[in-house]
């Protein structure tokens, strides 16, 4: 487990990776009263928010944005095995905060993330969404980040500062324009069957049919809701499956190319150098 603390201006940034052999159970929690957005990269950990005498489930994490406010009185409990690795980024203010924040960040707080600012409960869950293609390369760039002291506390300004910003402005947007909760799960099935089958993915009209959604509304929609088209959706999910299988040393560079669907090493390694900024041999453990 690596729990790295970096405290921004009024904005304390907790980032949380870890890989096991066998399942284990990873347990924190804030000793203020907090409102906060975590941010779930690869992996797919199961989590359990504990307060009180109640307890919040979140089974499918993998790109998930989650905003909530929680006291001391609040546990979080991320489940984490060989084939859910754990990779979390925090952002929290304390709620004391809020109110000394510059104004259009204290404006964005309060209109978006009202029932936050105001909570009354030990626990309240605000607005949650699948990220963005943006706000996944974001993240993607933070956790591959191989930069090392000042230049990477600039780095982390400048990702955490645009993070904040690409969240606020999916949230503005998805107040103004709601899907249907049916095509939500439509298009969640979708995502998982491209994650599924990246080897060898299905034609868009293949995919259409087993979700159940026509094609042209699936090609609309899974754009506007995970910011990509199908298909350069799965492009950069085969790049970060084959970033997570060589950083893991589960495979060779050639290995893990084969495995997310490239005959070409070639093509792969300049794919993977468009996207992260450096070549997969260049990956350290």
């Amino acid at each position: 487990m690596n729990r790295e603390f970096i405290n921004i201006q009024d904005f304390t940034i907790l980032i949380e990776e870890a890989q096991a052999d066998k399942a284990l159970v990873d347990a924190c929690y804030f000793d203020e009263p907090v409102i906060a957005v975590a941010f779930y990269g690869s992996g797919n950990v199961h989590l359990e928010v504990d307060y009180t005498d109640d307890k919040a489930q979140f089974d499918y994490t993998k790109g998930l944005a989650l905003s909530f406010y929680a006291n001391e009185k609040v546990q979080f409990v991320h489940h984490i095995d060989s084939d859910r690795p754990l990779e979390c980024l925090v952002i929290a203010t304390a709620l004391r905060n809020i109110e000394q924040l510059p104004e259009q960040e204290n404006a964005l707080f309060h209109e978006l993330l009202g029932a936050l600012t105001n909570a009354k409960e030990n626990y309240v869950s605000g607005p949650s969404f699948f990220m963005s293609a943006a706000m996944q390369q974001i993240l993607d760039q933070i956790f591959r980040n191989q930069l090392q002291g000042k230049a990477k506390m600039m780095f982390f300004r400048s990702q955490i500062t645009a993070l904040l910003a690409h969240f606020f402005g999916e949230l503005s947007i998805s107040q103004k324009q709601s899907l249907s909760n049916d095509t939500l799960a439509r298009l969640e099935k979708a995502r998982e069957i491209l994650q599924d089958q990246m080897e060898n993915p299905p034609s868009l009209n293949e995919l259409s049919r087993e979700i159940g959604l026509n094609a042209n509304k699936l090609k609309k929609t899974f754009k506007e809701h995970f910011g990509l088209p199908v298909f350069k959706y799965l492009h950069q999910e085969r790049l970060n499956k084959a970033h997570e299988l060589i950083r893991s040393q589960e495979m060779t560079v050639q290995e893990a190319a084969w495995q997310v669907g490239y005959d070409s090493l070639s093509s792969f390694s300049n794919a993977f150098a468009k996207k992260f900024g450096y070549r997969p041999s260049e990956i350290r453990p």
